[in-house]
């Protein structure tokens, strides 16, 4: 698939199941394929999607994944391949542990621990979804973006009206559509454009890959400060998720997120994941430089 294409949603998601699928090396070895027509940094969410996948095929299905804590440590390049190594630290009773470092040309760009835990009942309670408006009727962020291209330069409009395999559907205005200062909270529907294999294994990997969009803008939401308007310098540092419970991502999933604290040039966040029927199936926090900057002037 080149860039000049139109995909159709199936095949924008047959895409992303192929770069979620890592190459077994053998000996706990894997690799994870470079986007095609992939242009500067690896997307964060990429990473710990193909590291999750790796870790995952070295545990017996009958343990899912429970937890995972990654720290990016470079930036990855969009032009190479990424290999990861898998440690087996742990196979118990109940629980197995991964240790997971993903590297490019010799040099590790993320490290990850991920837990797996063997299905067990249990006393249950969990905070209840906020009360928003549901997906229906609401403008995907892709058609706000065509909306609003005229406030972006030609180099942002090339990437931010990029045909993408996962349908946002804010429930707040976003930083390029303007406006100023606001609340650090941020609330957004998301789902595959497609329908997803039944697999559980995918549908963790897709959240995973997903819960990396929205989640680090909003600790500057209350500064005034994006990478639209010039003025930040930002990046994951690190990034883990709590799965709670069984989801489907191919089916509406609300990602509530917000940010308790921001300084030192760093944004601390948080998000909650939701089915439409009110489940709390994930949890997520985050970390990430937002460090201000002087904008360049134009030529």
């Amino acid at each position: 698939m080149t860039e000049h294409e139109n995909p159709t949603p199936q095949q924008l998601v047959a895409s992303l199941l192929d770069l979620l699928t890592v190459k077994d090396h053998g000996g706990d070895r894997f690799e994870g394929r470079r986007k095609i027509g992939g242009v500067g940094r690896v997307f964060g969410g990429q990473v710990i999607g193909q590291a999750l996948a790796s870790a995952e095929r070295t545990v017996p299905d009958d343990r899912p994944v429970h937890s995972l804590h990654a720290y990016f440590l470079r930036g990855g390049n969009e032009d190479h391949e990424i290999d990861f190594k898998v440690e087996r630290d742990l196979d118990g009773g109940s629980f197995s542990n991964r240790r997971v470092v993903a590297s490019q040309l010799g040099k590790p760009i993320l490290n990850m621990v991920a837990s797996f835990h063997k299905r067990e009942e249990g006393r249950y309670h969990a905070e209840p979804m906020p009360e928003v408006a549901g997906p229906d009727g609401l403008l995907s962020e892709s058609e706000l973006r065509h909306k609003h291209a005229d406030r972006m330069t030609e180099q942002q409009r090339a990437y931010m009206l990029q045909p993408r395999p996962i349908e946002l559907r804010p429930l707040e205005s976003r930083h390029w559509m303007g406006g100023g200062p606001q609340e650090p909270k941020a609330h957004t529907w998301f789902r595959s454009v497609a329908a997803l294999p039944d697999d559980p294994r995918i549908h963790r990997a897709i959240l995973a890959y997903a819960s990396d969009m929205t989640l680090l803008g909003t600790s500057t939401l209350p500064h005034d400060i994006s990478w639209a308007k010039g003025n930040l310098m930002g990046a994951s540092l690190d990034h883990a998720i709590w799965f709670h419970d069984d989801f489907r991502a191919d089916e509406w999933l609300l990602y509530a997120c917000d940010s308790p604290w921001a300084g030192r040039a760093r944004g601390f966040n948080r998000g909650r994941i939701y089915t439409r029927d009110g489940r709390l199936v994930a949890s997520v926090a985050q970390e990430g430089l937002i460090r201000p900057i002087t904008p360049k002037k134009a030529d």
